[in-house]
């Protein structure tokens, strides 16, 4: 049996530690031989590829990115995408997918099983916001770069007596915000999840200075103002209908700056929280997601994603995975606005 493995999407800590788990137990435990797919979704188009021994992945483990690299390629947006594919995996003897990937990558795997592709997904995306999975990979590693970059901000902030404002990453979804903010000790949190009112954050900012503090906020890229629209980076939109966000770090920092009098700085963490070796919590995850999904092609079970539930690795169809983005619940939230201000 030859199987095929890709990642697409952004890339992600842990992804290595994934392709490193699939070629190691499928080679030694069933016999099999695999192809890396280049390029994510590209790859099975145009027929990219390399085979992947074990040699190949022998020290992969503790490097970030993705051996195999990535792009946002989406097949049924290119002319006849889906039946090059088919061409590619029958001439290439691939009998079965392993695609590791967020809920654009992993809605492409499961359109792909519908018409007639056998498809296992591995859940990756630094953001968390994948449904029927407790954790992804790749957002232990993002929560703690930006946790550090968040405890060396405050000694700057301190030193200069002024407001630092640090926009993180989460477009609909604000779990590093809250993450990242609530293990940094930020005296504001703010989220796509709930529209923020400046006048607000405004007071918490102020009173954080009247304590002789220096206040740190933390923003997720998606974040919005009450009565706001998305603050845009540029117009530009990805194969899967996605707009670039950015901005709202920089625009609350000037707004702060113009309505406290008090110096404001913006700090944008960007492509960094994706970068680097992963955390050993990713390590281990990627690697149980990677052994598990194994298991599902040896079963000839596709349309399904591995999936965390608890401690246990689990199996979960990908139209659940996929159905909807997980929000951080108003609840936990909640819980953080305890330290704001």
């Amino acid at each position: 049996m030859r199987v095929g493995v890709l990642t697409g999407g952004g890339d992600c800590p842990g992804l290595n530690a994934v392709i490193r788990a699939v070629v190691r137990k499928g080679i030694e435990v069933h016999g099999w031989e695999f192809t890396g797919f280049r390029n994510g979704w590209q790859g099975p188009i145009t027929g990219e590829s390399k085979p992947l021994g074990l040699a190949d992945v022998e020290d992969i483990l503790t490097r970030g990115g993705t051996i195999l690299r990535s792009s946002r390629t989406n097949p049924y947006q290119v002319d006849g995408g889906v039946e090059k594919i088919r061409t590619v995996l029958e001439d290439q003897g691939v009998d079965a997918l392993i695609a590791i990937g967020g809920e654009d990558t992993l809605g492409v795997a499961k359109r792909l099983t519908d018409d007639g592709i056998g498809v296992v997904g591995v859940p990756k995306t630094i953001d968390n916001d994948l449904n029927a999975t407790d954790y992804t990979f790749g957002f232990d590693t993002a929560v703690s770069i930006a946790t550090e970059a968040i405890d060396r901000l405050h000694t700057t902030a301190e030193s200069h007596h002024r407001a630092l404002v640090i926009e993180v990453m989460g477009r609909h979804a604000g779990w590093i915000a809250l993450h990242s903010g609530l293990a940094g000790g930020a005296s504001v949190i703010l989220m796509p999840e709930r529209h923020f009112s400046v006048d607000q954050v405004v007071q918490w900012v102020e009173r954080r200075f009247e304590k002789e503090y220096a206040p740190i906020i933390v923003v997720a890229e998606g974040a919005l103002p009450e009565g706001g629209e998305e603050k845009l980076l540029t117009g530009e939109k990805d194969a899967f209908g996605h707009v670039r966000l950015g901005g709202i770090g920089n625009w609350l920092a000037d707004e702060i700056s113009a309505r406290t009098g008090k110096e404001s700085r913006a700090v944008v963490l960007g492509h960094v929280q994706r970068g680097g070796t992963p955390t050993a919590y990713d390590r281990v995850l990627a690697t149980r997601f990677g052994l598990h999904a194994v298991d599902a092609v040896a079963d000839g079970d596709f349309g399904v994603m591995v999936a965390l539930k608890g401690t246990d690795i689990v199996r979960v169809k990908l139209s659940e995975a996929t159905a909807e983005l997980k929000t951080v619940p108003l609840e936990r939230y909640e819980e953080a606005e305890v330290f704001f201000g």
